[in-house]
């Protein structure tokens, strides 16, 4: 039985095949099958990555190597029962492993999801305005409270050496994230945070220091450390000041002292992106507007703790 449904298959394989050369139609639908099929199973095996089910699979493809094996070998019985486990075994699958399954097509089903697997996804633009936007949000509340900081954003030159120095931590980017990380004594808040592809890539990472006689005796490790990383790639370095809150960037090997926050995201968009509109500075207010709500919310519920 096993054997016809085999000859059946391989059959129906080449037919289709052969039918591709008929009209240039069918190249077309081929290429456009093979396409959709492969963003399957790559966004299937990201998801699969992410839970229990990822196990599973290596077992299931292990399974059907030995049962390919087994039958290639003519090992028939060993064949029987292999191909029965896996003939009932789906059932059963779907089964014990309802919860995942119902979880991923309830996030496949998601507005987000649908949106990035057919490419309507904001584009990378926007994402890079409104992480700039909320780099300077973080800046400047910590130059308020005179946090020192130290924020790069990777560009063409690859930083890798420099992320392996760190803690990596592949996170969106946000301005609480950014205050937090810099706390002075916590165990991220000596280092510079690296931004890749509009991720925080990595934080408490080590960059070189520059040393040139002509760069002023009074700076201190941050900011040679900006000059430095700005010197040896073509990465853009925010500073802020520990001892006096002022924010300082660094570019080309130049350091452009006590900026303000209008400077630093006009500096920052022309460095990284197209220039200011104002939609641009609409959605900034926003960010900013939702971080100083949520740090009004944060200080009444201390309050409320310590009443």
């Amino acid at each position: 039985m096993f054997d016809e449904l085999n000859t059946g298959i391989s059959g129906s394989i080449s037919d289709y095949f052969k039918s591709l050369g008929d009209s240039p139609w069918n190249i077309i639908a081929f290429i456009v099958d093979i396409s959709l099929v492969i963003v399957l199973i790559y966004y299937f095996i990201k998801f699969a990555k992410e839970t229990k089910v990822w196990q599973l699979i290596k077992g299931i493809v292990f399974l059907i190597i030995i049962t390919f094996l087994s039958g290639l070998l003519k090992l028939k019985i060993l064949n029987y029962l292999l191909t029965s486990v896996m003939t009932y075994g789906v059932m059963a699958l779907l089964i014990i492993f309802q919860p995942e399954l119902r979880r991923g097509l309830e996030k496949l089903g998601t507005t987000n999801t649908f949106s990035r697997l057919f490419g309507m996804e904001k584009n990378l633009q926007d994402q890079t305005k409104e992480n700039i936007y909320r780099v300077v949000i973080a800046a400047e509340e910590m130059s308020k409270t005179k946090t020192g900081a130290l924020i790069v954003f990777e560009r063409d030159v690859k930083l890798q050496d420099i992320i392996e120095t760190g803690i990596a931590m592949d996170s969106q980017i946000s301005p609480q994230v950014l205050v937090n990380i810099f706390v002075p004594n916590t165990p991220l808040h000596d280092g510079a945070v690296i931004i890749r592809n509009n991720k925080i890539a990595a934080a408490a990472c080590i960059l070189p220091l520059a040393d040139d006689k002509d760069i002023a005796k009074n700076l201190g490790t941050r900011h040679r450390s900006a000059i430095g990383i700005s010197k040896e790639s073509d990465a853009i370095a925010v500073v802020v000041s520990e001892e006096t809150g002022k924010i300082s960037i660094a570019k080309d090997g130049t350091l452009i002292a006590d900026v303000s926050e209008d400077s630093l995201k006009r500096i920052l968009k022309k460095q990284l992106i197209n220039p200011v509109t104002k939609s641009n500075k609409n959605t900034f207010k926003d960010l900013k507007k939702r971080f100083i709500e949520r740090k009004e919310k944060s200080k009444n519920e201390e309050h409320k703790n310590n009443d």
